[in-house]
């Protein structure tokens, strides 16, 4: 009876000497302190370049955002040349635009699903030839003051691009497009129209939007970026499984993350080991605020200090114009 219960006692202290040097194991595996240097800058990602920006407070998918900017501080309209430039000059490393399919089977860069909220015409963007849209005032619904002025009321005649304009205008500027459909057909559509780029401007590219159409773009690219929720979820949920040993599933490879702020602290590794595990399979890490529900920025330079930090992956930011100049060592006007 003494030789068992030495025995038991003896197999629970090899038990749990094996627990801990599994846990010192996952520790020291995922700690930053115990990692590569990250030397780069953070990468800066502008929601639909430089736009006016809107309370959250309530928003639902229907809310037509443009009834309820905040007072303008600036000129700039999202989606345009003119805003994507203007994000460009004030520190962004790539823009993020919104594409729909139009009538005349070209991409017009708009966000709405319909045309309604925003614009001087009701309908939507397919409804529409491009030449067509060209004369809509995209400026036309904006207010700040519950409709009593519309500040930008005929300053968006002409100013909504088509995606070849803004690839053309800017050739060598990396860009997130935005599918706003889980449209198969849509994917096939904008596969062709990527098709004919070469292949150093598609690894400036990255699309991301519902999981059909990126299975049929990635299936006609399949060497450009992309992400869904699909992709995301194939990478992250057997990363968090088994991330803690350093593996790496092959999913996770050549796509995009968006991870919220609220959940990054919880992946293995976070933040430098996992920037550099994705780093290594060509993966770009961004990380938006809050918990990704509503594309919630880093908007202020107080928002910032939330980050890890000399945090060196990427940020989402619907005012490029506060944090980028701060980030890049520039004065703020």
């Amino acid at each position: 009876m003494e030789a068992r219960r030495l025995k038991w006692k003896s197999v629970m202290k090899g038990i749990g000497l094996f627990l801990i040097l599994l846990m010192a194991f996952m520790i020291v595996n995922n700690s930053s302190f115990f990692t590569k240097a990250r030397d780069t800058e953070p990468y800066l990602l502008a929601h639909r370049g430089l736009g006016q920006t809107f309370s959250m407070e309530g928003i639902e998918g229907d809310t037509c955002t443009a009834e309820r900017i905040f007072p303008p501080e600036h000129v700039y309209l999202e989606n345009t040349l003119r805003s994507m430039e203007a994000a460009f000059a004030t520190g962004a490393d790539a823009v993020e635009f919104d594409i729909r399919p139009t009538k005349d089977g070209q991409f017009a860069v708009f966000h709405d699903w319909t045309l309604d909220c925003r614009t001087d015409v009701q309908g939507l963007p397919s409804d529409y030839t491009m030449a067509e849209l060209k004369n809509v005032d995209i400026g036309y619904g904006y207010t700040a003051d519950q409709g009593e002025t519309y500040p930008f009321r005929g300053e968006g005649v002409g100013e909504m691009p088509s995606l070849d304009e803004v690839l053309s205008e800017f050739p060598e500027h990396s860009f997130l497009i935005d599918m706003k459909s889980n449209d198969f057909e849509e994917g096939k559509l904008l596969a062709k129209k990527l098709g004919a780029l070469s292949d150093e401007r598609l690894q400036l590219l990255t699309v991301y939007g519902g999981d059909k159409p990126i299975a049929a773009l990635k299936e006609e690219l399949p060497r450009l970026r992309v992400m869904s929720m699909e992709t995301m979820k194939n990478c992250m949920i057997p990363y968090m499984a088994a991330g803690w040993t350093g593996y790496i599933p092959k999913a996770c490879e050549h796509t995009q993350i968006h991870l919220p702020e609220k959940f990054a602290p919880l992946i293995w590794g976070w933040p430098d080991k996992f920037l550099n595990r994705m780093d290594s399979v060509d993966t770009r890490v961004i990380v938006v605020a809050g918990d990704g529900g509503w594309s919630e920025g880093f908007d202020e330079v107080n928002d910032l200090s939330r980050l890890p930090n000399n945090f060196s992956g990427g940020i989402w930011t619907n005012r490029i114009d506060r944090v980028g100049p701060w980030l890049k060592g520039e004065e703020t006007e």
